[in-house]
């Protein structure tokens, strides 16, 4: 397995990645997952899954249950139908968000209805209580607005008022970088960060992470990502 460990930033290449190939769905698992199974990579915080799924045209994951966790996923490129046991319905675009909390159960499906492939990265974070009435919900945010800095995409903070609600004690944000242009990320003490290059390469202070490499983040510390070429970041900050 290659990990590289610079100071509070721990790279999870592409390549070392878990990998399924099941000809509809091609994954990448950051974290054990499925038949994939590293016990150094088990999660990271109440970050428990974070895959990297490519699903063919007029394909996808037929319903199936889940309980207590808070599923996000964030569509890459093409888009991706949701449907659910309790009635929701919607179609998530490239750059868009959706989230489901499972809470005491639910079953969902998710489609790629396109004529080409979809990819997504689908994000499973522990919530912070068990139970509860199960939701869905997705919004569209526009890369634009998330030139040259993070925006909360989905949150438990009240201060998050636009981003979408899940119930762990999280944040997802996303940012989009120009060549050369960087942003200083602060995770704070006790919390734990973990990062993804959608597109593009960036350094993190010196470390090169590539596009689709993982990123540890450790907390304490104020990092600075800066683009070497034009960049979309996704980051999760959990407990």
């Amino acid at each position: 397995m290659t990990t590289t460990t610079l100071n509070t930033v721990d790279r999870r290449p592409f390549d070392s990645l878990g990998h399924a190939d099941h000809g509809w769905l091609n994954a990448r698992h950051h974290f054990s997952f499925a038949s994939y199974y590293d016990p150094a990579r088990m999660g990271w915080g109440a970050i428990r899954v974070w895959n990297d799924d490519q699903i063919a045209a007029n394909s996808g994951f037929p319903p199936h249950p889940h309980q207590d966790m808070e599923i996000i996923t964030y569509v890459r490129s093409g888009a991706i139908t949701h449907q659910d046991s309790l009635g929701n319905k919607g179609r998530t675009e490239a750059g868009d968000v959706q989230v489901m909390s499972a809470g005491s159960g639910v079953r969902h499906a998710e489609y790629n209805l396109e004529p080409e492939t979809t990819t997504i990265f689908q994000i499973w974070i522990e919530p912070s209580r068990k139970g509860g009435s199960p939701s869905w919900g997705a919004k569209p945010f526009p890369k634009g607005e998330r030139s040259g800095q993070f925006v909360t995409l989905a949150s438990s903070f009240a201060d998050d008022g636009d981003a979408l609600p899940i119930r762990a004690n999280a944040r997802v944000l996303a940012a989009t970088l120009k060549a050369g242009d960087s942003v200083d990320y602060a995770v704070g003490e006790g919390r734990h960060a973990y990062l993804v290059p959608a597109t593009g390469a960036i350094t993190i202070d010196d470390e090169t992470i590539n596009t689709r490499d993982g990123a540890a983040l450790s907390g304490g510390r104020t990092v600075r990502i800066t683009a070497l070429d034009e960049a979309e970041i996704v980051l999760v900050d959990s407990e």
